[in-house]
């Protein structure tokens, strides 16, 4: 009887050492081979680029890796974990993106309306010469990167888009946007009956299985959210700003975002609408350059450089317009790699995944340190799981 109660806790000691290599950070010494190039790509960022917490989930083939560093504030020292709540930063537009195909989906509005349709307000001006399609991607004609400072409420909002004034035809040019996006996340609330945030949090996360996924935190849950830093070490959080909840106010956990990965590889297991909805953001609709931009996300042929993603989220790309090739909305042809990078003044977020072959990753920082470190870090994951695959 001895024996046999040695060996079953010996057999319970090892089942909860593999539980705890598949989550812990470095500390734990995990001997894995996704570990180590995990490690090696990403543990030397938090040094480098003074970041204090990070996590890093991975899934392969539906299992889920989850790699953990630093801590969620430098005040309490609390260890991150797969359950921290980060700020996503634009990546929020992918669910922004999702919202509007599920309403699409829905029959509630079509991407190929104007925004008059849903805005009476805005019938007959400028911006509602391009589509919902061209706000989501970016090409109403030049809309810029933040609105002017002096439009801070809906009011003011609903002025600036009935004055302004487009330097391209719709369709012509890619300039990245926050008003370009947020009109679009704004329109489709209106048409479900709903506020953004009600939308999104009453039926897009359930739907999704995203449990700690938020645009208001409550307060219940603020114990778990982690505290950003800005570029002079002090803690932040994301400030209040018009349309903001429709272009980066997402705030979610490497946990719940896997879960969002996962549904985008393998949108089949989710029930309709939401499986139209998700296969509706992968659709490409413009080349640029040599990235194809669809609802949201944004995609590559795979495999792809490293050079070539970096060009994709570079500068340039992100402040610049940039000549738009109509695609048709063409669906994938061939493996593709879709990305998306997110930023707040305090955050850093990065996505990727590869639905033929069936791998992505989450990276989220309570720091907004380079996009092409993070970019960098997770290219060298993903070569290496599609390698082994």
């Amino acid at each position: 009887m001895r024996s046999i109660i040695r060996a079953a806790t010996a057999l319970l000691s090892v089942v909860g050492l593999l539980c705890t290599l598949s989550i812990a950070g470095p500390a734990a010494g995990r001997p894995d081979a996704l570990a180590v190039v995990v490690d090696e790509a990403f543990e030397p960022l938090l040094s480098r680029y003074d970041i204090p917490g990070l996590a890093v989930a991975v899934t392969v083939d539906g299992r889920q890796h989850h790699f953990t560093y630093g801590v969620v504030s430098r005040e309490s020292g609390a260890s991150v974990t797969p359950e921290t709540i980060f700020e996503i930063g634009s990546l929020s537009k992918t669910f922004t993106a999702t919202a509007a195909t599920y309403a699409q989906a829905l029959g509630r509005i079509s991407l190929n309306e104007h925004p008059g349709t849903y805005m009476p307000e805005l019938a007959g001006s400028a911006i509602d010469r391009a589509t919902l399609l061209n706000l989501g991607t970016y090409t109403a004609g030049g809309l810029p990167l933040q609105f002017p400072d002096d439009v801070t409420d809906q009011t003011q909002m609903q002025t600036y888009f009935q004055r302004w004034t487009p330097d391209a035809a719709p369709g012509e040019q890619r300039r990245y946007s926050n008003p370009s996006i947020g009109l679009l996340g704004h329109l489709t609330a209106l048409a479900m009956n709903s506020s953004f945030t009600g939308l999104v949090e009453g039926q897009l996360f359930p739907e999704l299985g995203l449990t700690r996924s938020y645009i208001e935190v409550p307060e219940s849950q603020m114990g778990g959210y982690a505290w950003g830093y800005d570029a002079d070490n002090r803690p932040t959080r994301v400030s209040p700003g018009v349309l903001d909840a429709e272009a980066y106010g997402v705030k979610s956990t490497a946990a719940d975002m896997l879960r969002f990965v996962e549904a985008n590889i393998a949108p089949a297991g989710l029930e309709a609408p939401m499986r139209d909805a998700v296969e509706g953001t992968h659709v490409g609709y413009f080349k640029v350059a040599d990235m194809v931009q669809g609802l949201g996300w944004e995609r590559y042929p795979f495999p792809v450089g490293v050079d070539q993603l970096l060009a994709g989220n570079s500068t340039d790309m992100a402040l610049q317009s940039n000549p738009a090739v109509p695609l048709t909305g063409q669906p994938t042809s061939g493996p593709a790699l879709f990305n998306k990078t997110g930023s707040t003044n305090g955050f850093g977020a990065y996505a990727a995944f590869v639905p033929e072959e069936r791998i992505g990753i989450v990276m989220l920082a309570n720091k907004n340190f380079p996009v092409a470190a993070r970019i960098t870090a997770a290219h060298a994951v993903l070569q290496k799981l599609s390698v082994e695959a």
